[in-house]
């Protein structure tokens, strides 16, 4: 419930606390007073748009601020979580907008987007205008009403559960199917990308070792000539340097036994003598090692050639990514034949999510179907109790393709003359008449579920004597269990509240500024007594008056 509301430098108002009751609050005055700029403000603390037309005086910011009992409401507790805000028992709203025009938003002095403070309004506060009463045009709402009424919230909670996961699971059937067209496209290319790189038969690193074994034997006579040039030298030559050591190992030999520091140089030249003897063999078996075959060259040439087109025509530079990419082709064409079974297993999983959901669409259908003759019937009686006599409504339910809230495509027919032709109620009831066909549905409405604070701005025009009478006592019926604040004209309504506020306009030096005050009980006889018979009431009316307060 709206506990107090503060307000403070908008349009005419300088400054108003107003502290509401939790049943039915009641606001009258005369035009012009500021009931609408009341209302107005309220409005900016519940998501409206701000415009610094307001301001009243420029020099200082606009300043609307509601206190709000939640009540640990699940709704509101939710939120406060979603959106990681500290919440309470005790919610308080602000909405400031600054001289240069800037407008911020708080929830418990925290701040936050203008979508996020509509959707804690929107649970706090039912704003109900003569002209917000489009909604009840709206297919949404229609079927809030039936399912209100049907109390079968967790029947559509478990159904929403099944058909998200329906969507997702044809979301995720679609992607397969584009998936395999797309494979579908490009497997004829990718299968002669793979069987091009198979049938070359590459093994890791061989472009690179044919390329070296190729610079060999294309040098293969150089590196013969100077293998054969250093054997020769150290073997085989006039003065073969192997055989000179052995000379003169032999020469030094003989006085070895005079010098201790020859059989030091001795052993130096004999282990020069051995591995020189040992380079000599090395250098002769490389030497048969090396050969010039024009034929391994031709066929090497052949292989490098074709590995290297393939290392060009893939964009890359060596055997290894080759093989990589092979591989790849390879899973690209292996998920082709993958991907049927998929689609077949995503098939039988979407088969399966749609049945279960049809079956509780099915569930959901015949519990509306259940409510629209007792919504009728009530809803018909109401509108005769508020004035409307001749008028009729009449709740249309067709068949459709299952979607977000079930099967059901919900129209209300509305006929306002007995002339027995129905039409969508957006297009035939005027604004009168939607506002009090809105308050008879939710006074149904309000006895199924938890509706919040209901706030009705002029619902009763167009209207007076009897059917006022009755507006007052549905309003009275429907604040027994929730908070109900209303702005009207019509004395029968005034008659029933239980907090009546009356707002006024005063001169304050050279200004004209709004206020707002709670009436004592022979405050309110007097005020409904000038409702009843003008400014100056008679003896009748202030009897009048005082039996619809007494009352």
């Amino acid at each position: 419930m709206l506990q107090k509301l503060h307000i403070q430098n908008y349009a005419i108002i300088d400054e108003l606390i107003v502290e509401f009751s939790g049943k039915l609050n009641i606001i009258t005055g005369e035009t012009g007073a500021g009931k609408s700029i009341l209302m107005g403000a309220l409005s900016l603390i519940l998501g409206d748009r701000a415009d610094t037309a307001v301001l009243r005086n420029r020099d200082k910011k606009c300043y609307v601020e509601g206190v709000f009992l939640a009540g640990g409401k699940k709704e509101v507790v939710a939120f406060f979580k979603r959106h990681e805000l500290d919440g309470g028992e005790e919610v308080l709203i602000r909405r400031e907008i600054a001289i240069n025009g800037k407008s911020r938003a708080f929830i418990n002095d925290t701040p936050v987007n203008l979508e996020q403070l509509r959707m804690l309004s929107s649970l706090l506060v039912d704003l109900h205008r003569q002209f917000d009463t489009l909604e009840l045009g709206e297919s949404d709402f229609q079927r809030e009403v039936l399912d209100a009424l049907a109390g079968q919230g967790e029947v559509l909670s478990k159904y929403r559960d099944h058909y998200r996961a329906l969507s997702a699971a044809v979301k995720d059937l679609a992607v397969l199917h584009e998936r395999k067209a797309q494979f579908t496209k490009e497997y004829d290319y990718n299968k002669f990308l793979f069987d091009e790189l198979e049938d070359a038969g590459l093994r890791n690193n061989e472009l690179e070792e044919l390329d070296n074994e190729l610079k060999l034997l294309n040098n293969s006579e150089g590196i013969k000539t100077a293998l054969s040039k250093v054997y020769y030298d150290l073997k085989e030559g006039e003065q073969p340097i192997v055989q000179r050591l052995k000379i003169f190992l032999n020469q030094l030999n003989v006085f070895s036994a005079y010098h201790p520091g020859l059989s030091a140089l001795l052993e130096r030249i004999r282990s020069l003598h051995i591995e020189l003897q040992d380079i000599a063999g090395e250098v002769e078996s490389i030497n048969d090692q090396v050969q010039y075959d024009p034929q391994r060259i031709g066929q090497i040439n052949e292989r490098v050639s074709a590995g290297y087109k393939l290392l060009k025509k893939h964009g890359v530079s060596s055997t290894h990514e080759l093989l990589a990419i092979q591989e790849q082709l390879g899973n690209k064409l292996k998920a082709v034949l993958d991907i049927d079974e998929h689609i077949l297993a995503k098939e039988k999983e979407v088969a399966k999510l749609s049945q279960e959901a049809k079956k509780q669409a099915a569930i959901l259908s015949k519990n509306r179907q259940s409510q629209t003759r007792p919504l009728e019937e009530q809803v018909n009686a109401l509108l005769n109790q508020v004035g409307m006599p001749n008028a009729r409504l009449k709740v249309q339910i067709e068949f459709i393709e299952p979607g977000a809230f079930g099967m059901d495509a919900i129209e209300f027919l509305f006929d306002a003359n007995k002339s027995n032709r129905f039409e969508p109620i957006r297009k035939v009831a005027s604004g009168g008449e939607l506002s009090r066909l809105m308050l008879c549905i939710k006074s149904l409405v309000a006895r199924s579920i938890d509706l919040p604070t209901l706030l009705f701005d002029e619902i009763d025009t167009g209207i007076s004597g009897e059917a006022a009478k009755q507006v007052g006592i549905i309003l009275k019926d429907l604040s027994k269990n929730r908070q109900v604040i209303c702005i009207t004209h019509q004395p029968q309504i005034a008659g029933r509240a239980d907090a009546h506020y009356f707002v006024y306009k005063e001169i304050r030096g050279e200004a004209i500024k709004t206020g707002i005050r709670i009436l004592s009980r022979d405050e309110r006889i007097t005020a409904i007594a000038k409702m009843l018979s003008g400014e100056k009431p008679t003896a009748a009316a202030l009897e009048n008056a005082r039996e619809m307060v007494m009352n």
